[in-house]
């Protein structure tokens, strides 16, 4: 099978780890890859993905059944776009529990889509439970622990297993304060590349900044190809 696009769902139970900002990445890189790439934002409050790139992410809901057909639809759509979900703690079980339900990850694999699920590690057993949990409901779907550094030293990855042919961990490096000022008001896009000067960002900072951005996009690009990897190993084995 020869992947034409992909579906990466940023998910924790727990709130307020870093998941809107890798799902921001997430969109940023795809864009700098001259890629199509839609959000979906599936979440409450101030500081959405939607209110960040708002010409990028929409707000999505699944509290009912006509809200859950339209987002799945659209998800594993063969139109050769790649989808970011940003999955808001509020929704996590009642996302995948309809995603189980309806074989969302075989379905996608089917018309060439490569589903993904990007999960913020972090110590308590909600979340180790919840991890264990997702490889059971989403066979299919590549299941990629993440370690936000911001979190602190990630002493506790040893209670998360790697899934999968090459599965590895990946970090989100830690962002320093005077970087934090400057993109945590939305709207912001990190593919804007007169971004700086509008925002009067200084020379220094903004050195920084895209430093700091060469380091996660590497990340990204390693996770590209090691889930493209993985298939190859899949379609020769069958």
């Amino acid at each position: 099978m020869s992947f034409r696009s992909s579906v990466t769902i940023v998910a924790s139970p727990r709130p307020r780890v870093g998941k809107t900002l890798l799902a921001r990445l997430l969109i940023d890189f795809h864009v700098q890859e001259d890629r199509s790439v839609a959000g979906f934002d599936l979440n409450s409050g101030e500081g959405t993905l939607a209110q960040f790139v708002p010409e990028r992410a929409a707000r999505s809901v699944i509290g009912d059944i006509k809200g859950q057909m339209a987002l799945f639809d659209r998800l594993i759509a063969a139109d050769n776009t790649t989808k970011i979900v940003d999955l808001g703690h509020e929704s996590f079980e009642s996302f995948f529990a309809v995603a189980s339900q309806i074989g969302f990850a075989e379905e996608a694999r089917r018309r060439g889509i490569a589903p993904a699920v990007l999960f913020v590690l972090t110590p308590d057993r909600t979340s180790v439970e919840a991890y264990r949990d997702l490889h059971a409901r989403l066979p299919q779907g590549a299941l990629v622990p993440v370690h936000n550094e911001i979190l602190g030293h990630a002493q506790h990855r040893d209670k998360y297993d790697l899934i999968g042919s090459g599965a590895s961990v990946v970090r989100l490096p830690l962002l320093t304060p005077g970087l934090r000022k400057y993109i945590e008001s939305p709207p912001f896009s990190f593919a804007d590349s007169k971004l700086a000067a509008r925002l009067d960002v200084p020379i220094d900072i903004n050195i920084e900044l895209q430093r700091w951005l060469r380091r996660v996009y590497l990340e990204f690009r390693e996770l590209d190809l090691r889930i493209l990897l993985a298939d190859l190993q899949s379609s020769i084995r069958l």
